[in-house]
């Protein structure tokens, strides 16, 4: 079968750009409104894309002094969108540092049965100080939080298989809800987790929803090679692209995968046009609505170093790349100045379409172009679609170059299937314990 493209829209507030909220064809009032994500969803649908995606982080991130910030909680309003959409995966970012496994397994299973199974999991260990302090705890070490982070995902799994496919009987006449013997206890006790299970909500249509994982540091890799089946990542240069998607792939199969068990989805921020001048007309535009002293603030917070106005016309100064916060993003923004040359000032410049994802201005076929040329190159098995401006920059790509991207051969003109899995092209897995003769629950009542 001839290897298709998957598309996933990052949906974020009003649009990826840091200018987006003062752009006339946006409007920041509706960045905490609900119909505008559904639209959002939508549109997404519209260019049968596989899914959409909602960041998160628990903190308030950036200068809201300067940018529409204090968006919604995604879970909630995935619910939300699930209503208004039949196809199109519905993916979450949800930390394991700051949450406990049965919350986020319920929650996952809950949103996966109001989809008819469309969740999708962004495994995230949360790297930020301002988070820690939200909980009145110190930022753990980057290997801690990734050691948790493994055991989390191992009792959510659990939990997920904790009820058999067919335990669910549904026989009125025999007064038999459930075969309690294909319902079981997880019994885990580990470093960091003990759970007795089972979950209190039933096996998700999708068996496990959609694992995803961002993080590119050699930690977040392993992890992605052992566990995640689709990964957002962030790299400039096709020659990046291809360096990370080999390494991921490699490290895929000596955990006894295929490399096909993992999609890799680089961050593309598409500035569309009908011609090249119009598109760089709008990057221009976008580019004058920058605050320096909002893109001061975020580089600052990417760097770990605080840059004041005076650096704004010199080079970056040196800055460490092992950090206990965001590894690889710092080294990616790093290894971007020292290679362009960049003043702080171009940097922030350069920084503010995508936050170190690749930013791309022309028409809908030269945009395709570059699609084109890392998917058949070997640096992506699809992209993470981040519009400047929503909800026009999703039209416009879903509108010229998702057609464009079709008359090529390279993705779908229609739905494959009504799950996320099945539109990603991946297996469905069946519960660890369906092999096993579970022993009988003994249910506990409330009263």
């Amino acid at each position: 079968m001839t290897r298709k493209l998957h598309l996933n829209a990052f949906l974020m507030g009003v649009g990826h750009h840091e200018a987006a909220w003062r752009h006339p064809r946006t409007d920041p009032s509706r960045i905490a409104d609900v119909r505008h994500y559904q639209d959002l969803a939508r549109i997404a649908e519209r260019g049968k894309l596989d899914s959409v995606f909602l960041a998160d982080g628990l903190a308030l991130w950036g200068d809201v002094r300067h940018n529409a910030l204090g968006g919604l909680e995604p879970l909630t309003l995935l619910a939300a969108l699930a209503a208004v959409t039949d196809h199109v995966g519905l993916i979450a970012t949800v930390s394991t540092t700051y949450n406990e496994p049965f919350h986020v397994a319920r929650k996952f299973a809950s949103l996966d049965h109001i989809s008819g199974g469309r969740a999708g999991w962004n495994i995230v260990t949360s790297a930020g100080e301002a988070e820690a302090h939200n909980f009145g705890v110190e930022r753990p070490a980057h290997a801690d939080r990734y050691a948790r982070a493994t055991e989390f995902l191992e009792v959510v799994t659990k939990l997920w298989d904790s009820w058999e496919d067919d335990a669910i009987l549904s026989d009125r006449a025999g007064g038999l809800y459930a075969d309690t013997g294909k319902i079981h206890p997880i019994e885990h006790a580990g470093e960091h987790f003990t759970v007795r299970g089972p979950l209190n909500t039933s096996r998700p249509p999708q068996g496990h929803p959609l694992l995803v994982q961002a993080g590119s540091s050699e930690d977040g890799k392993e992890f992605a090679a052992r566990h995640a089946e689709a990964v957002f990542t962030a790299q400039q240069t096709l020659a990046e692209g291809r360096e990370f998607y080999a390494d991921l792939k490699r490290r895929v199969t000596r955990h006894g995968r295929q490399p096909g068990d993992l999609l890799v989805l680089p961050g593309i921020s598409p500035i569309i046009g009908s011609t090249e001048r119009e598109a760089l007309r709008l990057e221009k535009e976008l580019e004058d609505l920058i605050i320096p002293a909002y893109g001061l603030v975020q580089l600052s917070r990417m760097t770990g170093i605080e840059l004041s106005e005076d650096a704004l016309d010199r080079p970056l100064p040196d800055i460490p790349v092992e950090t206990e916060g965001a590894q690889s993003r710092r080294k990616l923004v790093v290894d971007l100045a020292r290679r362009e040359g960049l003043t702080v000032r171009q940097l922030i410049g350069r920084l503010a379409g995508g936050r170190g994802h690749r930013v791309v201005a022309g028409t809908p076929e030269q945009i395709a172009d570059e699609i084109q040329e890392w998917f058949e190159g070997g640096a992506a098995d699809g992209f993470n679609v981040m519009p400047p401006l929503l909800p026009a920059g999703l039209a416009d790509f879903v509108d010229h170059v998702v057609p464009e991207l079709r008359v090529r051969g390279l993705f779908r003109d229609e739905y494959e299937s009504r799950t996320l899995r099945g539109n990603y092209g991946l297996a469905r897995p069946g519960s660890r314990y369906a092999a096993h003769d579970g022993a009988q629950l003994e249910v506990a009542v409330a009263g």
